[in-house]
């Protein structure tokens, strides 16, 4: 995929895999409900990486208020440093430092009803309950704002990860996820499907 002049560098699951298993730093991005955490949770396990959310660790703070950007963007810079790390969330504002400094993307890329269903079913599973990858005190909730986030999130967001990654990849591989088989397929692949 082109823009501008410089070009993204896709790698099929097998090829992705084996990146993932020798790599230190890995970046997951892609739709709220699409699995991001849990895919990089288990890398982080199955690899023995500091596993680091975007959501829990940068941009929320207990009552479901955001961090000022500044400051986020200097607690990744801050993160980012450490030798091993799989990070999970999108932000392609920040795109500029943490791309660079990973070893390979992973775009969990679901389909729209998928990601629904993920947030819908996090929500039935934790509702009233901070889940394990957010922020303390940032009970679990879906309003309307947040579905709408995600029903739209391919048309208003897919370009400006795909612009992020076309200006910031380089030749660093970037594999994206279409569906859950696939990602049964490359979690299989690095031994990490438990």
């Amino acid at each position: 995929m082109k823009s501008g002049s410089n070009v993204i560098r896709y790698v099929g699951i097998a090829e992705a895999a084996d990146k993932v298993r020798h790599a230190d730093r890995i970046l997951v991005v892609g739709c709220s409900g699409g699995g991001k955490s849990t895919l990089s949770q288990k890398i982080a396990r199955r690899f023995g990486l500091v596993y680091i959310s975007i959501d829990r660790d940068i941009l929320w703070l207990p009552g479901w208020v955001q961090r000022e950007r500044g400051e986020q963007r200097r607690i990744i810079e801050k993160l980012i440093l450490q030798d091993r790390w799989v990070m999970d969330g999108t932000n392609s504002s920040t795109f500029d430092i943490r791309v660079p400094r990973s070893d390979i993307v992973i775009w969990v890329r679901m389909p729209r009803l998928v990601c629904v269903w993920g947030i819908l079913s996090r929500a039935a599973k934790h509702w009233g309950r901070t889940r394990p990858d957010m922020a303390p005190g940032c009970p679990e909730k879906v309003d309307w704002e947040f579905f709408r986030f995600v029903w739209t999130w391919e048309q208003k967001f897919a370009q400006r990860v795909l612009a992020g990654l076309a200006e910031h990849a380089g030749e660093k591989p970037v594999v994206m996820l279409k569906s859950r088989r696939e990602m049964r397929e490359l979690l299989d692949l690095v031994g990490a499907r438990a």
